[in-house]
């Protein structure tokens, strides 16, 4: 039980902090390769740029769970509070079907890169493990939204 729940609060942070040590170990790694040694580690870039993609898709998670989204509220804010509350339910709930639209559409383009055998140029990879990245962190964000939509529907019914 105590896992799950380090799992539920720190997996985007364990996941983003170690990815970026991992991203700027790899940078660093391709720069002291080119400048002092006079050749390049031909992978590096390939290598980053796929982390790169994972960080946003787990990031977009980690920003949901803590509401840190861009969001204008102009008109929200012009509203009454009982009428802000259902106007979060709304957007919470288009943004919750959005996202589960955007993971069955990737799981359906992640099976056909399979059948195709398609490969990353350098990295000699199935290309399909990149675009994992948006499956998993969509999966992450649904969980996120639900949490999200949860605590919200308590607090209503808490009346704070």
């Amino acid at each position: 039980m105590r896992f799950l729940r380090l799992l539920d609060e720190k997996l985007e942070e364990y996941f983003l902090v170690t990815s970026l040590v991992v991203t700027v170990s790899l940078i660093f790694a391709q720069i002291v390769m080119r400048y002092l040694v006079g050749q390049s580690l031909y992978w590096s870039e390939e290598l980053a740029r796929y982390i790169f993609l994972w960080q946003i898709w787990i990031g977009t998670s980690f920003a949901v769970k803590h509401c840190a989204h861009i969001r204008v509220d102009f008109f929200r804010n012009l509203l009454p509070d009982t009428w802000k509350n259902r106007l979060d339910f709304l957007v919470l709930a288009i943004w919750l079907a959005f996202v589960v639209f955007l993971a069955i559409e990737s799981w359906t383009l992640i099976s056909l890169l399979i059948q195709r055998h398609q490969l990353t140029p350098a990295l000699r990879i199935p290309i399909a493990y990149a675009y994992l990245s948006v499956p998993v962190g969509c999966s992450l964000m649904i969980l996120r939204l639900c949490q999200t939509l949860f605590l919200k529907i308590g607090a209503s019914r808490r009346g704070v």
